[in-house]
């Protein structure tokens, strides 16, 4: 590559470094300069983002989110009930239950939320973790309920009631189905185009009532509401009867899976019971947060200083490539969020040390080359190349450690702790943040920014 290239790699690198800064600032902070005839107070506020286009709308407010154990909030513990449940519908119930709650809480404004599911002794526990709650007993009361399935049919308003009409209004008759009603849903196949659709199976009850409904609304649509938020409005195109009935109309697995999921948690209500509650002070958070910020700038000025004494010109390049490295991963929790825990925070900072390993690497193998009599640029590009392979393997490894912590896949037999997930989900962006500014960022640096004093210092 040319010189005029590595310059224009390089200005990319400070644009995304500039635009990680913007998103890592506080949301607003003051600037007050008084000097002598010089008197100026400013309060920047953070810019978010605010798209629209179309339908589609997105925002980003940019604010880091924190875990229970560093706002504090509430952990409830509930048992389920799934004595009158068939064996084989246990798990699908289960992760019903799981995914039914979970839209819960999000609609309760914790989108930060951590439920998850486990056996212990032969009972089934569903564990919530609501950060920043302050009325808890409003949350128990929330999560408590069972889900509640109907079917609603469209009406026809009167012209000039349209305009204001909510849902409600839009759906206001009331079929006399029930999730009681519905035996189960599930995902299969259309036999003509291969589509997914959500096959639904009534009882007997449920039958008759769903075919004097279809027979009543032919031609306009029957919408299913769980817990009063509707999941699906199907048209009714032919009266149906024999209790089966079939809702397609463009989906994907994905979302075929989903509604199907939505659908059984109230055909198939799991009663739960609270057997555990804990709460944690927002001070004890607080400390938490304040300590492990000054044990990263600790670890973060003692590795700085570790590389600038050993490396001398090329440690102030790869303290460069740190700081890139830190506004970067900040930027990347703000945006995809992480729930930050303490565990997370231990994440980050042990991944602070890790992230000079990829330059200690680079750094010796240039100084062999060094030493063997090679020129300085090809030293440099040696170097790189044949410290790749040790990079590669390490980080390998611990990527792949960091997801066994995680479990992406919830198998049962590995963690499903959040604490740890915490920890784990941090590290494994570090690792992979850090590969990125350890070689290519720091390769680019090296490459603007090389002069002969460099080589002859290496060289001691």
């Amino acid at each position: 590559m040319s010189r005029s290239s590595h310059f224009k790699t390089f200005w990319i690198i400070i644009g995304l470094s500039l635009i990680a800064l913007v998103i890592d600032l506080p949301k607003s902070f003051p600037i007050n300069i008084h000097w002598k005839n010089i008197n100026w107070d400013y309060t920047f506020n953070r810019p978010s983002l605010d798209f629209n286009l179309g339908s589609f709308h997105l925002q980003k407010t940019f604010d880091l989110k924190y875990g229970l154990d560093l706002v504090g909030g509430a952990e409830l513990t509930f048992e389920a009930d799934t004595s009158n449940i068939a064996k084989e519908d246990i798990a699908d119930s289960l992760q019903s239950l799981k995914d039914n709650i979970e839209r819960r809480v999000n609609l309760f404004g914790i989108s930060e939320a951590n439920v998850q599911l486990s056996t212990e002794n032969g009972a089934h526990r569903l564990k919530v973790e609501l950060p920043g709650v302050e009325n808890v007993n409003q949350a128990i009361s929330l999560i408590g309920q069972t889900a509640q399935l109907s079917f609603r049919g469209e009406v026809d308003l009167p012209p000039e009631a349209t305009s204001t009409a909510t849902i409600y209004d839009l759906f206001a008759k009331d079929t006399g189905l029930t999730g009681k009603n519905l035996v189960k849903s599930s995902v299969t196949f259309n036999q003509n185009n291969s589509e997914p659709e959500v096959s639904l199976t009534f009882d007997s009850e449920g039958s008759k009532l769903f075919e004097d409904a279809t027979r009543q609304l032919k031609g306009k649509r029957i919408a299913i509401f769980l817990d009063d938020f509707i999941v699906s409005a199907p048209t009714v195109n032919d009266v149906i009867t024999g209790g089966s009935a079939v809702i397609n109309g463009g989906f994907d697995i994905k979302t075929a899976r989903e509604l199907s999921a939505q659908l059984n948690a109230g055909a198939l209500p799991v009663p739960i019971k609270l057997i555990r509650q804990s709460t944690v002070g927002a001070t004890l958070g607080q400390d938490s947060i304040n300590k492990g910020v000054f044990a990263g700038l600790v670890g973060l000025a003692l590795v700085a200083l570790f590389m600038l004494g050993n490396y001398g010109a090329l440690g102030l390049l790869a303290n460069l490539a740190l700081i890139i490295y830190g506004l970067l991963t900040l930027a990347i929790y703000k945006l995809i969020p992480i729930t930050l825990t303490f565990p997370g925070i231990v994440g980050f900072i042990l991944s602070i040390g890790m992230a000079v390993d990829s330059n200690i690497l680079i750094f010796e193998r240039i100084k062999e080359e060094l030493r063997a009599g090679k020129p300085w640029n090809t030293a440099m590009e040696l170097g790189f190349g044949r410290a790749w392979d040790s990079i590669k393997d390490a980080n390998t490894c611990t990527i792949i450690t960091a997801l066994i912590l995680f479990n992406p896949l919830n198998w049962s037999f590995l963690n499903s702790s959040g604490m740890i997930r915490g920890f784990a989900v941090t590290l494994l962006l570090g690792i992979v943040i850090s590969i990125f500014t350890g070689v290519y960022v720091s390769r680019n640096l090296i490459r603007v920014f090389t002069y002969k004093k460099v080589n002859n210092s290496l060289k001691n």
